[in-house]
């Protein structure tokens, strides 16, 4: 006689919420994660996609602020669109509004899709704002991506142009870098270069893994 086997139910993979400052490293992070076995969930990508794929959030825009919300070749201006939003807290409200039911729903597909695969060993957010919209807390574990201010600005100011009060203009929307960082389980530097950056990256993840089998 075969005795049947108690079911077991699939193990849920742990989600990875990152944080840190603006320039911190946080897309690195989430590429090295990415290369260790993680399915991650890039929330700016999905808005990328909803704004560039979708004609009903374009038409919507061009209704709102007209022709200046697009490029010459018909795609959506983000730089433009994120100047009208930045300063104005209605109007960027409105922009949140409409896209994130369609990250939400990007997000919530991606995660059945890596619950599911068994390549993947965790799923990363790598979400902008992610403590101040409460997204932490559908998280595992946090990771709080560090490195100096001035090593951040010298990022910014390379790849966005930033100046130091740009930095702070935009850092005063968030939540304090010292609380973020408290709240956080585990702390990355990134302060020394790639290959030092995934040593510290493989070790927290080891111990997530280890913690959240």
């Amino acid at each position: 006689m075969v005795r049947a086997t108690k079911y077991q139910p699939p193990q849920r993979k742990p989600i990875i919420g990152l944080v840190g400052g603006i320039g911190s490293g946080k897309s690195l992070v989430a590429r090295q994660l990415a290369s260790l076995g993680c399915g991650v969930i890039d929330a700016d990508q999905l808005a990328r996609a909803a704004l560039e794929q979708d004609p009903a959030t374009r038409a919507k825009l061009v209704q709102w602020w007209g022709p200046k919300a697009l490029k010459p070749n018909g795609q959506v201006d983000r730089a433009a669109v994120g100047r009208i939003v930045f300063d104005q807290p209605l109007q960027r409200r409105r922009l949140e509004d409409l896209l994130h039911p369609l990250v939400h729903a990007g997000r919530r597909r991606l995660r059945a899709q890596f619950q599911s695969d068994p390549t993947i060993v965790a799923i990363v957010e790598d979400t902008p704002l992610l403590m101040e919209k409460g997204l932490d807390r559908e998280c595992d574990v946090i990771i709080f991506v560090s490195a100096p201010t001035p090593q951040r600005l010298q990022r910014l100011a390379l790849s966005r142009g930033w100046t130091a009060e740009e930095l702070a203009r935009r850092e005063k929307t968030q939540l304090p870098l010292d609380i973020k960082a408290r709240r956080a389980d585990y702390v990355i530097e990134n302060s020394a270069g790639e290959d030092e950056c995934l040593r510290h990256v493989r070790r927290v993840l080891s111990q997530i893994l280890q913690d959240h089998p």
